[in-house]
């Protein structure tokens, strides 16, 4: 209904209260400046401007008025910046997922450096369990994944970096009967529930944390919850080296060697080869190689 230019000549008229003074800054003759005000008045069918002697100044409706160009002016302005910066690549917004078995420390330096280097991009961050990250970047759910466990298990056009092994520990609270016998076998940990984290996958097979064929398991969320189960004694089960560490030395948790091998999980990130989102070429080198992502997300402090 009413242009840019338009819009912009209302707004220098009323942070000026002057036709005249309008005119000088637009470099216009004032008679035409009053013209453009009138023919948007009689577009409205209202009044904007209460003609004074030496002066205009806006009326009720004129301040409405004005209020809403402005945010309107705003929103052409975006809009200008957004389309020039997606021809050259550069989204508004990144879709970062974690899997749950990562370190989160490095998650206030990764935001704060992003929001300092892009004055206008968005992070959005979610956290999803085993296959349920692999699910994600399959369906564009996530732009990145960092933690990804296992072997591939979907085909998709997206590059993969190595993170290295995420070691597992068998843990339990210090007053759960497992962490009174010093040997422990298959038979008797099953008699326990096995703390398991929920696969958030749901078109893909659900993947859990290890546990015996014939334990019922305690499946939840995530480690947060998982970790208060195990304190309050609700079951036993492996968990992430890097997070079990803190709560042995405080003795919250106890460790238990299985006469089984303890798990090993091939961790990896994972992007989507998209040439057109720079934001993603952007995080994936902030992220680094593959040293600096063991060091930062999986390795025990």
């Amino acid at each position: 209904m009413f242009s840019k230019t338009s819009l912009e000549m209302l707004d220098t008229v009323a942070r000026l209260g002057s036709f005249t003074a309008a005119a000088e800054v637009l470099h216009k003759v004032p008679s035409a400046i009053s013209y453009s005000v009138r023919q948007v008045e009689t577009e409205l069918g209202v009044v904007l401007f209460r003609r004074l002697p030496r002066k205009v100044e806006l009326t009720v409706a004129g301040e409405l008025f004005m209020v809403e160009a402005r945010q309107l002016l705003r929103q052409m302005e975006e809009i200008k910046a957004q389309t020039k910066r997606a021809a050259h690549g550069w989204q508004r917004t990144l879709k970062l997922t974690l899997d749950n078995v990562v370190k989160l420390e490095r998650i206030k330096p990764l935001v704060e450096d992003f929001y300092q280097t892009f004055d206008f991009a968005e992070l959005q961050i979610n956290m999803e369990v085993f296959n349920g990250s692999w699910e994600a970047i399959a369906q564009g759910r996530a732009d990145i994944v960092v933690g990804a466990t296992s072997a591939v298990p979907v085909g998709g056009d997206f590059e993969v970096r190595d993170m290295g092994m995420l070691e597992w520990i068998f843990v339990m609270a210090p007053d759960h009967p497992c962490a009174q016998v010093e040997l422990l076998t298959e038979e008797f940990v099953s008699q326990y529930p096995a703390i398991c984290l929920d696969d958030t996958s749901s078109v893909l097979p659900k993947r859990h944390t290890g546990h015996y064929s014939k334990q019922r398991r305690l499946l939840l969320p995530n480690w947060y919850s998982a970790k208060e189960c195990l304190k309050q004694g609700l079951g036993v089960g492996f968990m992430p080296s890097h997070m079990a560490q803190p709560l042995l030395a405080s003795g919250q948790l106890v460790e238990r060697i299985l006469p089984d091998n303890a798990p090993l999980s091939q961790c990896c990130l994972v992007w989507r080869k998209d040439d057109n989102h720079r934001l993603i070429e952007w995080m994936v080198n902030y992220l680094g190689d593959s040293d600096q992502l063991h060091r930062d997300w999986l390795q025990t402090s």
